[in-house]
């Protein structure tokens, strides 16, 4: 479709909309004082015009990496001002059909009076509807503002069958998705890291998704995240996010070398050990486990299968404890399951919980789970197990609200 084409339809439906919210907005603020109403119209319409501009500045801003952020924090007070005002127009619908239907009864029935004093329904629905259309702007801000560093240690046990005895409460910590093309706030990036040293891991594993499109994005982020220490190494595995996948390059080399760099990056830059459809051997006192490690492997939607887990696996004993980095869950029981009955644990990302959800006690719930059935903690089937780490970082929407961001601690034990 012609871009303008989508332009006046987007920005036609937008206005629209927004002229129709405007009508019950009148009718919640027709008593206020004159000053308050004047700021009310003035934050109503400025936030259809930042709406507006998201449209108009995608694309000239999306081709540039700082262009991207600003487009993202644009983006999510437009988010934010759609959602708000669909609450509201739910709100005047319901309230517009209570109208209808009064009036037809009206019709075929002799006026009843309205009852003297009170509040009318048309305004106590509009009112609940500019209530509820603020709770949009309320989350999300908080999201930005509280959730999108709120870094969260969870400490897991892992129990695996033929655990060797010296890797007894041996601690493997995860990260996962980084997108440090999308960070905005470099000391709270800094405490995260602080964290992640303060758990003394034995060997810390990322799952993929160091970046959100470009191997430059890593660039100024080489001096954090290279300070994040282990006694047997860091291990990396690349997500879909590190092919450069969703940008358009000018040439197919273009796009490889943008590969190249990020892997040079991880290797020479931050010390660490990305593994490409490959393993290492953890040793202790003799006794060895496995960390296979592997290519993005998704069994959903357009996700790529760059995986070869034949070729990472190839040459370990079946007696050997087998824990594999995978960034797509959806691996698990597509490939993993079925196939290789003798890995232990996957450990994957990818899902982020959506960067919204509620997690309070036993109760867990994200919009992703309609999608990813194993979307955030830990799964079993059978003897294998499948961890799928919240993430470290965000993409699109700059922050988090319910699901927060994640560092896991796992403590090795023999079951």
């Amino acid at each position: 479709m012609n871009r303008l084409l989508l332009f006046l339809i987007l920005s036609g439906a937008v206005l629209l909309f927004d002229l129709y919210a405007y009508q019950g907005l009148k009718v919640v603020i027709n008593g206020f004082p004159g000053m308050t109403q004047r700021i009310i119209k003035v934050i109503f319409w400025g936030l259809t015009v930042i709406t507006l501009l998201s449209f108009i500045l995608y694309e000239p801003l999306s081709s540039h990496e700082k262009g991207r952020k600003v487009l993202m924090l644009i983006a999510t007070i437009g988010v934010a001002n759609i959602l708000g005002k669909l609450l509201f127009v739910v709100w005047l619908l319901i309230d517009d059909a209570f109208r209808g239907m009064q009036w037809v009864w009206q019709k075929l029935n002799p006026p009843v009076k309205d009852t003297e004093g009170g509040i009318s329904r048309n305004e106590f629905l509009a009112g609940i509807g500019a209530i509820s259309a603020t709770l949009p702007i309320l989350t999300m801000t908080w999201g930005v503002v509280s959730g999108a560093h709120d870094y969260t240690v969870r400490k897991r046990r892992l129990n695996i069958a033929n655990l060797p005895a010296n890797f007894e409460g041996y601690k493997i910590l995860q990260i996962s998705d980084i997108h440090c093309g999308s960070f905005w706030n470099r000391s709270a990036v800094q405490r995260g890291v602080e964290m992640i040293n303060a758990q003394a891991a034995d060997a810390v594993f990322f799952t993929g998704d160091m970046v959100n499109n470009k191997a430059s994005e890593l660039e100024e982020w080489t001096d954090v995240f290279g300070k994040i220490q282990s006694k047997d190494g860091i291990f990396s595995v690349l997500g879909n996010h590190d092919y450069g996948d969703y940008v358009a390059w000018e040439t197919p080399e273009a796009k490889q070398e943008n590969l190249n760099q990020l892997v040079r990056l991880q290797r020479d830059e931050l010390g660490w050990d990305l593994l490409i459809n490959e393993h290492r051997m953890l040793e202790r006192g003799g006794e060895r486990i496995s960390v296979i490690g592997i290519e993005n492997w998704g069994a959903k939607g357009r996700f790529p299968k760059y995986g070869d887990l034949k070729k990472a696996s190839d040459g370990i004993s079946n007696d050997t404890v087998q824990l594999l980095l995978s960034h797509d869950p959806s691996h698990w029981k597509e490939q993993v399951i079925p196939e290789y009955p003798h890995i232990d644990a996957m450990f994957a990302g990818h899902t982020h919980g959506m960067q919204f959800g509620i997690e309070v006690g036993s109760l867990k719930w994200s919009p992703v789970r309609y999608f990813y059935p194993e979307w955030a903690d830990l799964y079993k089937q059978g003897g294998q197990q499948l961890y799928v780490n919240r993430g470290f970082g965000y993409i699109g929407y700059p922050g988090r609200f319910g699901i927060l961001p994640e560092i896991t601690v796992f403590t090795l034990h023999r079951a």
